[in-house]
């Protein structure tokens, strides 16, 4: 049930788009991570610790875009808020620390194993939430 004076916006449209890219982000992040830990732990434990986490932040940001209310948007600004930091902080550690991220991972290398998607998304998904809260009533 929706909190009174909340509306959900990203059911539709771009909205719809987002969820989707954070969802698929969120299943290939997670099925990385799992295989990256279960397999070669020992190889780079901080930075595939790192991956889970951002694993389950696009499942929060993922579960937050698609509700829509209120409280969930707030949630879903945080997490994407992290996110964002998270991608450049591992990011340019990867790049400035190169043996303690040996492997891929969702975040490493600014995502550019994902298309560089998790670095543009955090910034689409921070504007589309701020621009839907401004305009709410």
């Amino acid at each position: 049930m929706a909190e009174p004076g909340s509306r959900p916006f990203r059911a539709r449209g771009p909205g719809l788009v987002l969820v989707g890219l954070y969802g698929l982000l969120a299943l290939a992040a997670t099925g990385r991570s799992i295989l990256q830990i279960s397999e070669y732990f020992d190889r780079a434990p901080l930075s595939y610790v790192l991956s889970a986490l951002a694993a389950v932040i696009y499942v929060v940001a993922t579960v937050c875009l698609a509700r829509g209310d209120r409280t969930s948007r707030r949630v879903a600004i945080a997490a994407i808020s992290v996110e964002l930091a998270g991608v450049v902080l591992v990011g340019l550690a990867s790049y400035l620390v190169p043996e303690r991220f040996p492997d891929k991972t969702v975040w490493s290398h600014l995502g550019a194993g994902y298309g560089y998607l998790p670095l543009v998304l955090p910034i689409l998904g921070l504007w589309w939430l701020l621009r839907g809260a401004s305009r709410a009533p």
